[in-house]
């Protein structure tokens, strides 16, 4: 029988299966921009958007040829409700699986996952390393510098707005807001 998770258990489940701090601070991240953009949509289950975000890489350090896809093993396993499966799935589209983002939940996991990378490593190259003083438009000079953070899937980013239908300016600015929440647990505080 299904359960819907709190966030403790999902908490618990993704350290179970991670122990790298980068990961740890990348699923952080990626949860309090689920949270930001769950307020911005104004939906009713925010819970799950930020969990969903916390979980989303949960298979990642243990099985990275099998991304996305030991997820719904280790997600069946715990008994967790479809839903939250499928969108776990659905941030790996085109890259691991060809499970389509289609809800809202699934488009903004799926534009932002590599987004907030982008932005950490932005701060990482500031005077101040911090996200409290950063603006979109310094995010915008590293996107068009092709050897920086070479890692990052531009194009993911690129096609998860046109899906959500926003612009690119309005998710880099809700996500900075989203990981600006969360600065010091995420290492971007810096020395502000």
């Amino acid at each position: 029988m299904e359960k819907n998770p709190t966030r403790t258990e999902a908490f618990e489940l993704l350290k179970k299966y991670n122990q790298n701090k980068s990961l740890i601070k990348h699923a952080l991240a990626v949860e309090a921009v689920m949270l930001h953009f769950a307020d911005f949509f104004s939906v009713d289950n925010q819970e799950e958007w930020g969990i969903i975000g916390l979980i989303h890489d949960l298979d990642y350090e243990r099985f990275p040829a099998e991304h996305c896809i030991k997820a719904r093993e280790i997600l069946e396993q715990e008994r967790w409700p479809e839903k939250f499966i499928r969108a776990v799935e659905s941030h790996g589209w085109r890259l691991f699986n060809e499970v389509e983002p289609i809800s809202d939940l699934e488009k903004v996991l799926y534009t932002i996952d590599e987004l907030t990378g982008l932005i950490a490593a932005t701060v990482f190259l500031r005077p101040s390393k911090s996200i409290l003083d950063l603006e979109v438009k310094s995010v915008k000079k590293k996107w068009k510098q092709k050897g920086f953070a070479a890692g990052v899937n531009r194009e993911v980013i690129i096609t998860g707005a046109e899906r959500l239908g926003m612009d690119l300016d309005i998710i880099i600015g809700e996500t900075i807001k989203g990981m600006q929440k969360i600065a010091a647990d995420i290492g971007l505080k810096g020395e502000l």
